[in-house]
């Protein structure tokens, strides 16, 4: 499998992760979770890459790509509305967050694709990618939405997902316990 490849597999691992992390009910644990989610992404990128990864800088790239947090938090406040409120802010920023990811995830398959490492990152291409990206990732993120509410995973997809995962494992992106989890959720649908 090639770099490309398989980074867009961690891409939409992850983009799964942050729809749920983004439904935590909490206001703002849900932008928290969020995070980590988009950070652990990062490090699995920079692996299959071969590049360095530091946390510290990896929230640092993440927050310059994605600007202010202002409108994900205002999805997440939404929650606190009695009732409603946090089934709608719950479904927005579910949609938000696993659009967000997927947007982040393509910024760092370009630069790392073309060459680039962590030292030379340009911030200006890296947000307008973003800002195309968000818009595609919300279409992505809905359409992964509405196949993990209505269990249309067909049987053969389960099996290629696994055989992917298990090229992860192999490669040592992702390690044994990461691999036994997704793949209780990937048999968990069938």
């Amino acid at each position: 499998m090639e770099k490309k490849d398989l980074a867009q597999e961690i891409v939409k691992s992850h983009v799964l992760y942050s729809l749920g992390a983004g439904l935590v009910p909490v206001p703002l644990l849900d932008i928290a979770a969020v995070s980590v989610v988009q950070l652990d992404m990062l490090k699995q990128l920079a692996k299959v890459y071969d590049e360095d990864f530091k946390e510290s800088a990896g929230k640092g790239w993440i927050s310059a790509i994605t600007g202010s947090t202002m409108a994900r938090m205002g999805a997440s406040l939404v929650k606190t509305i009695p009732g409603i409120g946090s089934i709608l802010g719950g479904v927005t920023m579910s949609v938000l967050s696993g659009a967000s990811t997927y947007a982040i995830g393509q910024v760092f398959i370009w630069h790392f694709s073309t060459g680039g490492n962590f030292m030379d990152f340009n911030f200006e291409k890296a947000k307008e990618i973003y800002e195309r990206e968000f818009e595609t990732g919300k279409k992505v993120a809905k359409e992964m939405e509405r196949t993990k509410e209505t269990g249309t995973v067909k049987e053969d997809d389960v099996y290629t997902k696994l055989e992917k995962l298990a090229n992860l494992k192999a490669k040592g992106v992702i390690s044994e316990e990461d691999f036994n989890d997704q793949k209780k959720r990937l048999l968990a649908n069938l």
